[in-house]
This record gives structure tokens, sequence and C-alpha cells, in this order.
């Protein structure tokens, strides 16, 4: 059975029959049938249903996914409606006002921007709870490095935001010199204040792919978790009825 409904499923079929991947979804088979583990078994390739490869505009790459409960559902930075939004968003979305003039939303689910081209890559797509760190090393960062590597290949013009050293260190996987790379600090409270605020990405990627004849990123987000439920019932459910996105949350690794 496919694990992508769309143009991932080709470009990522080779990968999961090679050994370092048959010996991931092993572990991964252990780990949620012993531990709790992040996000749930469903939800781990969201960002590749929610983004197929032709619509990727913008590449934002994350670390790990979220280790607190209900937090991580398959998008680096996003969290689930309802959750509250952690810091690194948070300053992500001041960012984000003070670049466009955009006030941040009450929620910090980021599927509108996933829907827009927005491709949100974890390096690690799977944590335990309450353990940061704890799926490194274990295979995913060879599968992401490959996904970059594809991505960095593609002669399609994207933009990529490499925020904090780990995301810094795929700069290497990016050689289509017609990609924009944009580094800067990562969001964190701990270093946003050392280049993060002030470095502008959501204006300077829009203003390169309007330079590149491409339509721009609507960097806006419903404000209230009402106007968010909204939204996905209007732009998510279609897709989902049309086989574009899981039926049900996204399938096993």
């Amino acid at each position: 059975m496919p694990v992508f409904a769309n143009d991932w499923q080709d470009l990522l079929a080779p990968e999961f029959e090679k050994p370092y991947y048959q010996e991931l979804r092993r572990f991964l088979v252990r780990e949620y049938r012993t531990a709790t583990v992040y996000p749930d078994m469903y939800d781990i390739f969201n960002a590749f249903h929610y983004t197929p490869f032709h619509n990727v505009k913008v590449v934002i790459v994350g670390q790990d996914p979220y280790h607190g409960p209900g937090q991580a559902h398959g998008m680096a930075f996003s969290v689930r409606p309802g959750i509250p939004i952690p810091p690194s968003l948070q300053n992500i979305f001041t960012e984000l006002e003070r670049d466009l003039g955009i006030a941040p939303p009450e929620h910090g689910n980021l599927v509108p921007w996933a829907l827009e081209g927005v491709f949100l890559l974890n390096a690690v797509l799977t944590v335990r709870r309450g353990e940061p760190g704890s799926h490194r090393g274990k295979g995913w960062e060879r599968f992401t490095d490959r996904v970059i590597e594809i991505l960095g290949e593609r002669e399609d013009p994207i933009v990529f935001f490499l925020w904090g050293q780990d995301a810094q260190a795929k700069r290497s996987l990016i050689r289509n010199p017609r990609h924009l790379v944009l580094q800067a600090s990562h969001p964190s409270p701990l270093s946003a204040h050392r280049g993060f605020f002030g470095s502008r990405p959501f204006s300077r990627a829009n203003a390169f792919l309007r330079a590149v004849g491409k339509k721009e990123v609507d960097w806006r987000l419903p404000r209230t978790l009402a106007e968010l439920e909204a939204y996905l019932a209007e732009r998510e459910a279609p897709l989902r009825a049309r086989g574009l996105l899981p039926s049900r949350p996204a399938r096993r690794a």
C-alpha cells in the first residue's frame, strides 16, 4: 500500500526499501508498542500529505517533534488546535508581525501554511514523550536528508529557511543555485535575539517568489479557533474526500 497519495510516493519509494529504513521501521514498531511516542503513528508523515512535492514553495527545517502531550502532529513548529503556542512558535509569530504586519493568531496550527506550499519538515519525525532527541540517530536523519536533497535538486526554485545550527548543517544538500537559502538563528527563546529577530524571512521569501514568477505565500493564519475550523472545513475536507489527504489520520510508518 502506498505511503503517499501524491508525488512524494514515486520520489521516496526507493527509500522505504533500503535496509536503514527497514531497521528504522522495526525500531518504531517496538517504540510505539512499549513507550509513548509522538506524534501519533498515523500523523508521522503529515508534512508530506499536506504539501506535495510539486506544491512546495518554502521549506522550513525543524529538529525533533514536540515531546509534550497533544502537541506534535507531523509538521515542524506546528501544534494541534487548542494546544498552547510553544515559545519558538510565539517568536516566529512575533517576527511575522514585525516583518509583514500580520497579527499573531490565537492558536499554533500551521496547516494553512502547509496548504499554501510551506513544507514543514523536521529532521527527525518521532520522539519519546518527555525525551527530546530520543529518536535521533535511528535513521530519520538519513531519510530527511534525502528529502532535502531531492528538494535541493529541483529545477523549480524554492526558498529554504534554515534556522539554527542543526538546520544550517543541511546547507550542503541544497545544490541547485536557483534556490534561495535564508539562514538565521533558531527562533527559540535562547537564540532568537541572536539573529532570528529582524531576519525578515517571510517578506524576503515572497520577494524571491515574485521575482521568479511564482505566487507568493499567504502567511496569514485564521485568527481564532473558530476561524481555523471554518478554514479546515473549506480547504482540508474536500482534499480528504478526494483522497489527496488520508481519510483517517496518516497511515503507520
